[in-house]
């Protein structure tokens, strides 16, 4: 098995801080690997080492064969890494941003052409090469950004937090291209906190408190995370009702989804006794990746 990112142990302090905990993982060539976890879990600290842009407390890892440690500078001209900053210079137009970056990674100048090209085509720019990247919406300047950070055809990608503050439209755009390159084998690995973007994951990897919780497929994790009785409860003030439901002894997570409540209850003959305290039918329903993340950050780090 050819794994193109590897931890063991993987641990950074900043003094008496711990942001990233003795994290342990393998990623495969050509997979679409999720990060999850919420703001502060220890995400883009993770990100960072793997670039070989922060160096690790304690513990080791290889990406792409490179030491983590020993050959960080190796490392960094062989992949692409995407911030949710977008790393733009607003006062270039794409062509220019694009050529730029190609500079940077040492493409030589018959092979730029051809790249910046593709690329233009790639992220949908095809007419507008001459437009400055500070007219752009925030869906193109996205997909401008991981044209900069693919242009020299790195095999692995490291996308952090990419879709922030983009349209939900834009977003589904963003992880179709993903796809694309998933399946011509190059391995990508994101951080996002949008549930329906992990889906479109191979493998989800969830970090709270700096730890790694649970990593699997994201249906493994909707069949195997929860246990107990799923459902879902529509009654008139959720919000206000939450926390009561919440502390019943049969109630194991309580948590609001849009206009309505899913209880998870320790088995299905608690149902009865819940539509009592609620006045409304519980509604089995499956777990969504939702469901996993809340139970998931509420647990105690192992």
């Amino acid at each position: 098995m050819e794994y193109v990112v590897t931890a063991n142990e993987l641990t950074k302090t900043f003094g008496s801080f711990t942001a990233v905990d003795r994290l342990t993982l393998q990623i495969k060539r050509g997979e679409i690997y999720g990060f999850l976890g919420p703001n502060g879990a220890g995400k883009s600290t993770a990100i960072r080492m793997f670039c070989g842009i922060l160096e690790p407390t304690s513990g080791s890892g290889t990406v792409l064969g490179y030491d983590l440690v020993r050959e960080a500078e190796k490392i960094k001209p062989k992949i692409g890494y995407m911030s949710q900053k977008f790393s733009l210079y607003d006062d270039l137009t794409v062509q220019e941003n694009l050529n730029f970056y190609a500079g940077l990674y040492g493409l030589s100048r018959g092979a730029r052409k051809e790249r910046v090209r593709e690329m233009v085509a790639m992220a949908g720019l095809t007419g507008r090469e001459n437009e400055l990247a500070a007219n752009l919406s925030g869906g193109w300047k996205q997909r401008l950004a991981l044209g900069c950070a693919i242009i020299a055809g790195p095999s692995l990608v490291f996308l952090d937090e990419p879709t922030s503050g983009v349209s939900p439209t834009s977003r589904r755009m963003f992880f179709g291209i993903i796809q694309e390159m998933a399946a011509r084998g190059v391995t990508v690995m994101v951080t996002t906190h949008f549930m329906d973007e992990a889906e479109y994951c191979n493998k989800i990897a969830f970090i709270a408190g700096g730890r790694l919780m649970a990593v699997d497929t994201p249906d493994n994790l909707k069949q195997n995370v929860l246990g107990g009785y799923l459902v879902e409860l529509a009654v008139p003030n959720a919000m206000d009702m939450m926390d009561g439901i919440g502390r019943l002894p049969y109630v194991r997570e309580c948590s609001l989804h849009g206009p309505v409540l899913h209880v998870l209850l320790d088995d299905a003959a608690h149902a009865a006794a819940l539509r009592q305290y609620a006045g409304a039918e519980p509604r089995p329903v499956p777990p969504s990746l939702e469901d996993v993340f809340i139970a998931l950050a509420r647990r105690p780090p192992r």
